[in-house]
Formats: structure tokens, sequence, C-alpha cells
């Protein structure tokens, strides 16, 4: 396929993995262009430099330079005016994921970071590791590492690392993003039940994950979270090496005398002490994921510390975007609620002695579902007033479907909390900026915008104590 195809043309090509790709084909020579409804910096800025075309808005007539193949992005669906065109002509088309494979991957030691939770950030984390020792890998990473800059990039490195999605591939492959990417080392962080609009259930979840499982060559490694029990009976494998990773005994990689600091955390492993400037538990088994795929590739654990104490976080990953009038506000992507538990229970480590609020926003395609009902309510339990915002695009599900966020405020008054539903991001920086006191930590859990709450609330902060 690579010598028939001379030009390329991304259907949503304004998604970070998309632009990241699209800008890496044009570099190789290949005429690049692309098309989405979202057309605005910084991913337009991004696309202009690297001199991608980018066409606002999806029309047929973005087809006419005829491209050899086109690329669909996976929230693309059947009705979009460009792939209408291109079922019709019976053009070449792929998904992201396979291109992946087939330009950047094949060939490559691939090492992939898979799991419910804690992807992102072990993925960066790696990433970091094996750039501060020298070797320069290729990554893509659904997250801005700070060290790195970037979320993606695409090196002449043996090297591939890559954050593994469970989520489907495009509208024609419901196969799970991972089972494109060739593991040679797959690492497993969790599994819980999620996306629930294309996984029926728990089942269903560990089935995708067993694909993955099964694509792990003999000479390379299958690298498990050996304290979750959803993973243990998938992990008897005889086709590859398997090493379990935690806090229990029985793990081949063990975090001993464990320290959860508000400036990081430390442990140690086979009797090297590492420190983290990460806090929490969930980080410390990302952080021990990390040390076994490094010392398994050859590299220290002299050079893993050293990349540790030099790894400055991931944007929107409990991030924290200021200081306004003694309130502090920070930003995390987290949205199932084992990682809103997670993250409060961080919160509560990193900033000891103060005031948690936690304002969240119900946007997934699984929150705002009926599914975490209960679940969602005793995610906040390290927080002292909860927030929340109106549940995105309610009119599209079925009312027997839909999270009931009355409810919610019901169990969370129930269990002795400050809660509220407000629907607006002006009512909830009006209710916060009312009731905060200096000292405060605001955390603000979603995965998208959020109508830019964060700055609105720091503005207002400030306003006040002005």
């Amino acid at each position: 396929m690579r010598g028939e195809v001379q030009s390329v043309h991304f259907v949503g090509i304004c998604g970070t993995a998309m632009a990241s790709t699209a800008a890496a084909m044009q570099e190789r020579g290949f005429r690049v262009s692309g098309s989405d409804q979202n057309v605005y910096p910084p991913m337009s800025t991004f696309l202009a430099e690297a001199k991608v075309e980018v066409m606002s808005g999806y029309s047929e007539a973005n087809l006419r330079h005829q491209p050899d193949l086109v690329v669909i992005g996976n929230a693309i669906s059947r009705g979009n005016p460009e792939v209408e065109a291109v079922l019709e002509r019976k053009w070449r088309h792929t998904s992201l994921p396979a291109l992946l494979r087939e330009y950047f991957i094949h060939g490559r030691r691939a090492l992939v970071v898979a799991g419910t939770h804690g992807k992102t950030t072990t993925t960066s984390l790696l990433a970091w590791v094996f750039e501060h020792a020298g070797l320069e890998p290729s990554f893509l990473i659904g997250g801005i590492p700070e060290n790195l800059g970037r979320g993606a990039r695409f090196t002449a490195s043996p090297w591939f690392i890559i954050e593994g999605d469970e989520y489907d591939s495009a509208f024609f492959d419901k196969r799970s993003k991972f089972v494109h990417y060739q593991p040679e080392v797959a690492i497993l962080n969790n599994l819980e039940f999620d996306h629930a609009d294309i996984f029926e259930n728990l089942a269903a979840v560990q089935t995708s994950f067993r694909r993955l499982i099964t694509l792990v060559p003999r000479n390379g490694l299958l690298l498990a979270n050996g304290d979750d029990p959803n993973l243990q009976g998938m992990l008897e494998v005889s086709f590859c090496p398997v090493q379990r990773f935690g806090l229990q005994a029985t793990n081949d990689a063990r975090a001993e005398c464990l320290d959860l600091a508000a400036d990081g955390s430390r442990f140690t492993v086979s009797g090297f002490r590492f420190e983290l400037p990460l806090t929490g538990e969930l980080n410390v088994r990302n952080a021990l994921a990390v040390v076994a795929c490094a010392r398994h590739c050859g590299l220290g654990d002299a050079q893993i510390q050293e990349a540790f104490a030099t790894f400055r976080g991931i944007k929107r990953r409990m991030q924290l975007r200021g200081e306004s009038g003694g309130v502090a506000v920070v930003d995390d992507f987290g949205h199932h609620p084992t990682a809103i538990r997670e993250t409060l229970k961080a919160i509560r480590v990193k900033f000891a002695g103060r005031r948690v609020w936690a304002i969240f926003e119900p946007r997934t395609n699984t929150t705002r579902r009926k599914v975490f009902q209960r679940e969602l309510a005793e995610s906040f339990g390290d927080a002292d007033c909860v927030v929340i915002a109106e549940v995105a695009r309610l009119d599209q599900l079925p009312p027997d479907d839909r999270l009931d966020p009355h409810a919610l405020m019901e169990s969370l008054r129930g269990s002795g909390k400050a809660a509220a539903y407000l629907p607006t991001v002006e009512a909830i920086v009006r209710h916060v900026h009312a009731a905060a006191l200096p000292g405060d930590v605001v955390c603000v859990f979603s995965n998208g915008g959020f109508g830019g709450i964060h700055e609105k609330l720091l503005a207002a902060f400030k306003d006040a104590r002005a």
C-alpha cells in the first residue's frame, strides 16, 4: 500500500492524534490534506505551521483532488458527506490506528500502555524515561506531558511508546484501537467497566483486552497490575512472558517502604529507592509499570530515577491552574468514579488540612448514563463540598438511561456533603465564589473545556479579594 499512496486526506483532522500524524506524513513527503468541523487554534495553527491544507466543514468538494488514501477519524459516522463519497466511489480508506501500524509502528519496538486508568500518566512517564536516557523514542500520548511539550512525535528510533486506547477504531472497525499497535510490551494498568456506549458490560471490556494480550510475541512481555482482580483470570498464558507489578507481596515488581507525601511519593523496588514527584497510590502503580518496562528494555534503576526526578507532570492531570485570593484551582481529566476517587485521595495528601471542593461535569458517554449512579456518589468521599454541572447532551439518551443528578444530590447530602446541582458554568462560579474560603482547594473534573471555568473561578476569587 505504501508504494501506491502519494496523497492522504484526513476526515476529522483536528484531533490531536490525527493532526500529529497528518503533520508527520507531510514531513515524510506525502501530499496531505484534511477537513474538520472544528478548525481553530491550537490545532489549526499547528497544521498551518506544518503546511497541511485544512478545509473547514465537511463536503464532497473537499475530495475533488482525489486522494489515494482517506483516513477516517473515529468520531466520524455514516452520513458525513465525505464518508458517503468515499464509500460510493470505493476509494481506499482506513482508520487512524491502522494507518499508524502500517506507516509508523511496523518494524518498531512498540511499548503499548493500556488500562482504564493511568494510561496517559504512565505513557508520559515512560516516554520521558526513554527520552531522558537519550533514546529519542517516537510517542503518541492522549495528553501533553510538560517535559515533552506535545502529545506526539515520530522519530527514526526503534522505540515507539503509545497510549493504547480501548475505544473503537472507526465506524467500520469496532475493534479497540490498541489491537492495531503490534505490542512488543503490553502494559495493563487496570481494568474496569467504562465506555458504556460501545461495551455492554465488564466481560465485553475483558474480551477486548484479551485480544491485545494475544498479540504479545514470545520474545515480548505482558506487564500487568497484579493487584487488580479483573485482570487475574486473563494472565494465565503460556505464549509470552508475564510479569506483575503492584503493592501486594506476590507481584514481581512490588512497591515496598511506601511513602505518600505532599511533595510526591517514595517507594522501594528490589532494594532501590525511587522518588516520584507525583502523589497518590495510583501514580505509584503507574511508576511501577514504568520501572518494570524500562528494566526489561535495558535501562538501569539510576537512569529511571534521574528521569523520575525531573518529570513535571501532564496538563489536565491534577494540574494546578493557579491560586487566587488564597483559593487553589486544580484541573483534572478524571471522569470515571475510580479516577475521581483516587485524585481526591491524592489531593488530600498534597493539600493536607485544606477544605476540598469537587466540581464535576458529567460529559462522557458513560457518566451521562446511570450506570455509575451509585459509584459516582461514593467517589466524592474525600471532598467536603461537591458541585455537579448539567449532564451533557441529555436529549440524546432515553430517560431510563440517564444519570439522575437529583438522586446524586440526595446521596451526597445524605452522606453529610454540602452538594449542589447547578446547570451552568456561570451559576457554578457564583456559588463557589460565594462559599469558598481562603485556603480552599477547588478541583474541576471534566474531559472537555467546561466553558473556561478554571479561569473564570480564578478571576472571581481575585476580584473578591481585591
